[in-house]
């Protein structure tokens, strides 16, 4: 059992699973909008989301058997612990659960095409592990891609079946602030990816992988992946200087100042010297940690809207 979630990544679905609970009741619910979830249908969304994230990990690491061996040999699960044949099995199983009740779901809001969400996102799980991870940056944006659209699909089922002319602009207003979660999600998730295959680069490479690091070398990629922080911890303090400050919103800039910034910005004067696996392995949990309390942040601005 323990080895069934060390291969399912558990401290991860558990951010996906927190993640969007903190958006249904810690934004929407919070501004008492009507939805249309009730909590157990939630719950269910919840479940779907988490168990093709799952599958996603289990035939990732199905493909990446050879990769691990070099890469990270004391974390191999499949082939140890776990048989092919019965990852290959797991895999199958939550597939199949999750996509049962993402289309119950988009059937019982009336809206059945949004089950679609859910197998495009498994189907683009499966080839980003068989195929796409091999292609240069290709398999990193659908990492980061599927990380924002994790968030956006509470948004599409909370509020999309209730969307009338009446409450059009205001529901607008709170998927646009979704739109911002989701992105820094992605960028988030897009930079950790990278810093990844730096870490995986002498495994990858055997493997004749073309990743960023293998493809213009290691000092090439943490130079760009630097400069796109700088531009990105700019862009952080102008946000929070101009939907924060000036709406007095002072603790949600705390938060975000010494919660997100700040580790970002020690992120960036680490990568500046990073060079070996242990740099980046410390550099990606930065970003993970970083990702974390960006979970929070949406909670944190809730409460800082009410109380201020």
């Amino acid at each position: 059992m323990k080895a069934f979630f060390k291969l399912i990544r558990y401290q991860n679905l558990l951010i996906i699973a927190l993640m969007q609970i903190i958006v249904h009741y810690g934004f929407f619910k919070f501004q008492s909008i009507a939805l249309a979830l009730n909590d157990w249908q939630y719950a269910l969304l919840v479940i779907a989301t988490v168990l093709i994230a799952a599958a996603g990990y289990v035939i990732n690491d199905v493909f990446d058997q050879d990769t691990d061996e070099i890469n990270k040999p004391e974390k191999v699960i499949i082939g140890k612990y776990i048989s092919e044949t019965k990852a290959y099995n797991i895999y199958v199983t939550l597939n199949i659960i999750g996509v049962a009740i993402a289309f119950y779901l988009s059937n019982a809001v009336e809206k059945p095409t949004l089950s679609g969400i859910f197998i495009g996102v498994a189907a683009l799980l499966y080839l980003y592990a068989s195929s796409l991870k091999q292609s240069l940056l290709i398999g990193n944006f659908i990492v980061a891609i599927i990380a924002a659209v994790s968030i956006l699909v509470v948004g599409i089922f909370d509020l999309y079946p209730v969307l009338n002319p009446e409450n059009r602009i205001f529901f607008g207003s709170q998927f646009l602030v979704l739109m911002d979660y989701a992105m820094f999600c992605f960028i988030i998730s897009l930079f950790r990816e990278i810093i990844k295959d730096a870490e995986d680069f002498n495994g990858d490479n055997a493997m004749g992988m073309r990743t960023l690091p293998i493809v213009l070398g290691i000092s090439k990629t943490t130079k760009i992946v630097l400069g796109a922080s700088i531009i990105f911890i700019a862009y952080l303090l102008f946000y929070v200087y101009q939907n924060y400050f000036t709406f007095d919103l002072y603790f949600g800039a705390a938060y975000t100042l010494l919660t997100i910034i700040a580790p970002m910005i020690y992120f960036s004067i680490q990568l500046w010297t990073a060079k070996t696996k242990e740099d980046f392995s410390h550099l990606s949990k930065i970003l993970k940690l970083v990702l974390f309390f960006g979970v929070l942040l949406i909670l944190v601005i809730a409460l800082n809207i009410k109380y201020a």
